[in-house]
């Protein structure tokens, strides 16, 4: 069961399995597996689990965006301490669970959740992340979150990213009510 898991199993798969939870507490005695964190298990000889496994298993809902998605485009080269992550706003007891977990969370509103999800590759991991349409609408909205060079290099990498699509990015501004402030920054920068 952990190896088809991607080497991480939590307490659910086992009781899915039939596997009661003193018998998960004997097989961690006894050595078969190890405890990473509560409610969350690995084979212990198995390579170190990574950050992007942790996180594609404890948090299935989240969805890479804001810092460490602009650091996923190469639009900022500052590595962020911690994941940003998109949530639900009823995520908030998934997202305290994450323990010592390295999370910066953004409660999204449901209505605004899905605009712009994609699946990329994070060091071999398939990780639900905000295309780059939906990360630069973030940096507008999340504005008093970034600091300005940030902001500014992220900007001005998009307009010179050839895969940018405007047509998502004015569709994505409207319908987080961003149009205004989008446009009008963006359409300097692409002019100039």
């Amino acid at each position: 069961m952990l190896k088809d898991n991607g080497g991480i199993a939590k307490t659910a798969d086992f009781a899915a399995a039939g596997i009661k939870n003193y018998d998960v507490a004997a097989l961690c005695k006894e050595g078969f597996i190890m405890r990473i964190r509560r409610g969350v298990y690995q084979i212990p000889d198995s390579d170190q689990i990574t950050e992007e496994q942790l996180l594609r298993e404890l948090l299935p809902q989240g969805i890479v965006c804001v810092e460490s998605a602009l650091f996923h485009y190469g639009y900022s080269d500052f590595v962020p301490r911690a994941w940003s992550v998109a949530v639900p706003r009823t995520a908030s007891r998934a997202v305290g669970n994450m323990g010592e977990f390295p999370i910066k969370a953004y409660y999204i509103q449901k209505e605004y959740f899905s605009i712009g999800k994609v699946v990329e590759n994070f060091n071999g991991v398939k990780l639900p992340v905000y295309d780059r349409e939906r990360t630069i609408c973030d940096c507008f909205k999340y504005r008093g979150k970034i600091d300005n060079e940030t902001f500014n290099k992220a900007l001005n990498a998009y307009a010179a990213d050839d895969r940018k699509n405007l047509a998502n990015l004015s569709c994505y501004a409207k319908k987080m009510k961003l149009y205004t402030k989008v446009m009008n920054v963006m359409g300097v920068l692409l002019s100039g």
